[in-house]
């Protein structure tokens, strides 16, 4: 009777395992581009273009049917060597909520200021660098900091800035802007920074 009782119990703990294992839910939290796929990062596959992969970044600009935007993107090395300045918009560093890409109204300013300074030097072409904090994996980091940087390069050519002067790439959590492990820190490495690019 005892071996009749563990034996259900044991098949019952069976059936519920495998129950659990085959129900994987997918995240509903994603925030879409238009004309973005909507597939989570989670389920891409080794395959599967997120950008050309490069030891400093994955490089979205070298997708060239604009997929992740509505508007198509930058071959891939459209500016090699090109001089790259880092100080110039700093100041005009976007930041996003948590697990999001969505472009806050606070930082609206930011954008509006970097197509300004893009319609005021016309040879100059900008490089936009999605970052995240450290939560998630790195797998989806590198997809989220890529939706940040393609959601502000879509911002800048509604404002009047040609797509071509507009190279995008994603760091994922890999460069943060401050150490730290909390809201203070985390805050600070959510973001999309300017990189001015002038022909040499």
């Amino acid at each position: 009777m005892k071996m009749t009782k563990f034996v259900v119990l044991f098949v019952c703990g069976l059936m519920l395992t495998s129950v659990g294992v085959g129900c994987r839910k997918k995240p509903s939290y994603l925030t879409p581009l238009p004309g973005q796929r909507t597939q989570a990062p989670g389920d891409l596959t080794p395959g599967d273009p997120i950008g050309t992969g490069g030891t400093s970044g994955q490089d979205v600009s070298s997708t060239s049917t604009g997929e992740f935007g509505g508007t198509p993107l930058n071959p891939a090395g459209t500016h090699d060597g090109w001089i790259e300045n880092a100080a110039a918009l700093k100041a005009q560093t976007v930041y996003f909520d948590f697990d999001s890409s969505a472009i806050k109204a606070s930082e609206q300013a930011n954008v509006a200021a970097v197509a300004d300074y893009l319609k005021a030097n016309t040879a100059a072409a900008v490089r936009v660098e999605g970052h995240c904090d450290e939560r998630g994996t790195e797998g989806y980091n590198e997809a989220l900091g890529s939706r940040r940087a393609l959601a502000v390069r879509e911002d800048l050519i509604r404002l009047g800035i040609e797509s071509g002067r507009v190279d995008t790439i994603t760091y994922g959590e890999q460069r943060p802007a401050v150490q730290g492990y909390d809201e203070s820190a985390y805050r600070l490495n959510r973001r999309a920074e300017f990189i001015v690019l002038t022909p040499p």
